[in-house]
């Protein structure tokens, strides 16, 4: 969530006037909007001729649940929505004259790349040059029916024709594909336009809630499907899946689109059947997530491609929809990213035995079969064993082929350590800096050259400050918290003391504790010649000046800085010698005073949700434990009156962007912890919409963002981000809820995909990017560090344990390995902090300010509870514990022979050199 630069919106000018932009951020929008002297694309868009034919009328047909409208002259969709909700449109319908000229793709088009022996690939597409399609006779179970030749190019060597249909009351769109040469023709590219209404562009947030949708693939071969949900949350969801042989092998933007794609609008993608062609060209250079291919198409032969639209309920809704129908389902335990020493479980439903599972690369992961559910869930065991992508291939006995991708990483504990080693090393920022004063400090980091990044044209990145630049010293500062190194922590202290606080933060006079939104700033006409590197375009809005680089007004650098105050005075309170532990009231103070500065000297952005919100929740818990009641009580006031607002809207998820994925995170928390559980349901119900739950490591738990590799990326494009900081940050208040409901497994299933997707990016060698490229033609890593670091905050004070008695799959752990001796489940503990733990039976959350749980025991009859605590070192004398249960229906727990402090934790002397037993039992 960074800067400003939606695209041209009918609010435009209430931007201008209500907002109180500087100059430079109106250029910025400008610029970004592709706005030149009055005209914005979309004014341009409009502008083209008509082709499709609109003033010749439309169909409409019953199909099923949904209501088809075709237009007479394409017999592409004008609209699609489901019968019991006429209102709601799954299709761009509102824009339908504006996309209806050349180029632009609807739903019912088509996309060919062809080659016949010894030629290139041609591309040829339906949409390209419109003309009214051939009608062909329709009835019975055919709705509409016509032949495409007239709206594709004359040398196609194939006989395209596409029916609407209805079977078994669903909507199918099938095309019928006949060769008609007397060559053999090799179809390397097919895709079918995937075209809903996820444009954002010109709308409230009450209206795209209402109106618009988000989908997300399972890019599964045979096994895959499309899912579209609303952005409310609500029913009904729209799946798309394959008719007949038509696989889901890649997932491809149609970039050629002129649709504006922007902040407001993330694109369309095809559904890619055959992509041999494309990764013989354009993606050639990346690994694909199936191996592409191909069909030979004999002369005189016909083959059929197309796909079946389900409307199903809820997101929560669409495994039960796909079991339904007879579809394959696959559920991964805790996931599909999978450190190295964890035992995953793997559980398959179809109607077909399973007749092959192969493993790509060979010896990436194991995978040993086990017993069957009484429900018929084939299971498994898997293991991840080489790093990197992994591939499971699951080929059915009816020929079905189901690909599900894995991303096997480290072992937690070893992927959080070389992590804080690469920020300390390798970003680690000490040299003579007079001008911008950023010395000492973790900077931002260009993994692709291997150097820091002192300079660059976005000012924050350089800076640090905002997302971009925060990056770097704000991961740093929350792994400490989760695996404290004492080496790391002296420098990132003198780097909260000095270069923090005092430099990024105000230290003295009215704007004290204010932060800056950059250090490096461009300033060419007062600084000596030669400051500024050469090879660098800084004649750009976002090369801020001195003014702009100072400004204190933007809330959404405050919490990074809050974060590194609050992590000092854990790290200073909770344990011996890691820090001066006199220093703990005043770093606590600090974090304190810099929660009530970003209302007081930031008000207008402070009153959306900020990313990493949680942290001032956090903070005031604290101050509160800590008898601080006067900060307390000040604090608790000012998030009162902002949760009061957020109450006050219907969708309360506003930024600096027209739609964001961020601040849902603050506004379930603060909406929670006041009562207000109307908007904290409707919170869920928006972060679920666009949290998808697929087997796939890359989307699993992804929480759409698709702008900020424009603002803290290196390969900067709209583009659907993997794992960007939103994929933790959204788990906080997914998994807060499901131990609030633990008989929900759908939330803990997303939460924790989002939780482990944060750290899948991190590289063996422990460099973390802004996110992972999800474009077939790039499929990697950013080479930049960006703003992963606000990811990293949501995975450091969200990692946990959980352990549940599944009723299908029996007993599981999530962040553990499980074993079971009569009524005893026993987990031993995988995470890098090991300091949490949700005993979902019974209710009981278990955490420790300091300290390690090496296992948890759980006794199912009696419900006792038994932590076995790691040995104490140098910095850790006692283990801090608390422990809170939901709704406990059979007496409280309690600690026998334990003492508790003034805080609330109960004090857990350790020893050195065996672990310590402690006992929780109800009364």
């Amino acid at each position: 969530m960074m800067h400003l630069g939606f695209q041209y919106t009918a609010v435009f000018k209430a931007v201008f006037l209500r907002f109180r932009f500087n100059i430079y951020v109106l250029i910025g929008l400008m610029m970004l909007s592709g706005i030149v002297y009055g005209q914005s694309p979309w004014d341009i868009l409009a502008k083209r001729s008509s082709t499709l034919g609109l003033k010749k009328g439309t169909l409409n047909f019953k199909a099923g649940a949904l209501q088809l409208k075709l237009l007479k002259s394409s017999q592409t969709v004008a609209a699609l929505n489901p019968g019991k909700e006429r209102t709601f449109d799954f299709s761009p319908s509102d824009r339908l004259k504006l996309r209806s000229s050349n180029g632009l793709y609807q739903l019912g088009d088509l996309n060919l790349v062809l080659k016949t022996q010894g030629g290139e690939w041609k591309k040829y597409a339906t949409a390209a040059s419109r003309m009214p399609v051939r009608l062909m006779k329709s009835g019975g179970h055919i709705l509409a029916a016509s032949d495409l030749g007239p709206t594709l190019a004359s040398t196609i060597p194939l006989r395209v024709r596409r029916y609407w249909e209805v079977q078994g009351g669903h909507l199918i769109l099938r095309f019928e594909l006949n060769n008609k040469s007397k060559q053999a023709v090799e179809i390397g590219g097919l895709g079918i336009p995937m075209i809903f209404n996820n444009i954002l562009e010109g709308k409230t947030l009450e209206q795209t809630h209402a109106q618009n949708v988000f989908y997300d693939p399972y890019i599964g071969r045979d096994a895959g499907y499309l899912q579209v949900t609303r952005l409310s949350g609500h029913a009904p969801s729209l799946l798309v899946v394959p008719y007949g042989h038509t696989p889901f092998e890649a997932y491809n933007p149609l970039l050629d689109d002129p649709t504006p794609r922007g902040i407001a609008f993330e694109g369309f993608y095809e559904w890619t059947v055959y992509s041999k062609a494309y990764a013989e060209q354009e993606w050639k250079n990346a690994a694909q997530w199936n191996t592409p291919t191909s069909l030979i198409l004999k002369p005189g032969e016909t083959r059929n491609y197309g796909v079946k639209f389900i409307v199903s309920g809820t997101v929560k809704t669409i495994e039960q929809t796909l079991e339904k129908n007879q579809r394959p389902v696959a559920i991964s335990v805790p996931g599909y990213v999978l450190p190295q020493d964890v035992d995953a479980r793997l559980f398959l439903k179809y109607n077909r035995k399973v007749k092959t599972i192969a493993v790509e690369p060979q010896q990436a992961l194991t995978v040993t079969a086990s017993a069957t559910t009484k429900n018929g869930w084939k299971s498994y065991q898997v293991q991840g064993k080489s790093w990197g992508r992994a591939r499971l291939t699951v080929t059915y006995e009816d020929g079905l082929v189901q690909t599900i991708n894995y991303k096997v990483i480290k072992p937690e504990t070893e992927v959080i350590a070389d992590y804080g080693n690469f920020l300390t090393t390798k970003q680690w920022f000490e040299q003579k800096d007079p001008i911008f004063k950023r010395s000492p400090s973790v900077i931002s980091y260009d993994e692709d050259k291997k150097v820091q990044v002192t300079q660059d044209n976005r000012a924050w990145i350089a800076g640090l400050s905002d997302e971009g630049g925060a990056g770097g010293w704000l991961g740093a500062m929350m792994k400490e918290l989760i695996a404290p190194n004492k080496t790391e922590i002296h420098k990132l202290q003198r780097f909260a003391d000095s270069t923090l606080f005092g430099q990024i933060q105000v230290s003295t006079g009215p704007e004290k504790f204010g932060v800056r939104k950059s250090l490096f700033y461009y300033a060419p006409d007062s600084l000596p010649k030669g400051t500024y590197d050469s090879g660098i375009n800084f004649k750009t809005w976002s090369a801020w000046p001195a003014r702009e680089a100072n400004s204190v007004g933007r809330s959404y650098n405050y919490p990074h800085v809050a974060a590194v105050h609050w992590v000092m005075y854990r790290l200073a309170r909770n344990y011996k010698g890691l820090v001066n532990e006199s220093d703990w009231r005043k770093y606590l103070t600090y974090a304190a005073e810099t929660s009530l500065a970003m209302m007081r000297l930031a008000p207008y952005y402070a009153q959306f949700g900020q990313m990493e919100g949680t942290v001032f929740y956090l903070i005031l818990k604290d101050l509160k434990a800590e008898g601080m009641l006067s900060l307390a009580n000040a604090l608790e006031e000012k998030m009162k009156v902002r949760a009061l607002h957020w109450r006050s809207l219907k969708y309360p998820f506003g930024s600096e962007m027209p739609w964001d994925s961020t601040g849902q995170e603050e506004v379930y928390m603060w909406s929670s912890y006041f009562g207000f559980q109307d908007k904290a349901a409707v919170t869920m119900d928006a972060i679920l919409a666009y949290v998808p739950i697929v087997p796939h490591w890359a989307y699993n738990g992804n929480a759409r963002r698709y702008w900020d590799f424009l603002y803290g990326g290196k390969l900067s494009r709209i583009e659907r981000m993997i794992h960007h900081y939103g994929s933790a940050l959204n788990a906080i208040p997914i998994l807060t809820d499901y131990r609030k409901h633990p008989n929900d497994f759908y939330l803990l299933r997303a939460g924790y995909g989002g939780l482990m997707g944060s750290i899948s990016n991190i590289t063996e060698n422990g460099f973390a990017p802004a996110a992972f490229h999800a474009f077939p033609s790039t499929l990697r890593n950013d080479g930049l560090s960006g703003d992963y670091g606000s990811g990293f905050f949501g995975y450091a004070v969200n990692t946990a344990s959980y352990i549940l008695d599944h009723p299908e799959f029996g007993w599981l752990a999530f962040g553990g390995n499980l074993s079971k001796e009569g009524s005893w489940i026993h987990v031993k503990l995988t995470t890098a902090a090991k300091s949490a733990v949700f005993v979902a039976p019974a209710g009981l959350w278990i955490t420790l300010d300091a300290g390690q749980i090496a296992e948890v025991s759980y006794q199912s009859g009696s419900g006792e509870v038994r932590l076995k605590l790691e040995p104490s070192n140098e910095y850790l004398p006692n283990a801090l514990l608390k422990f809170q249960e939901n709704s406990p229906l059979k007496g409280r727990y309690s600690i026998e022979n334990a003492e508790r402090n003034s805080r609330g934790n109960y004090v857990i002397p350790l020893v050195a050199d065996q672990g310590t037993e402690v006992i929780l039992k109800k009364n």
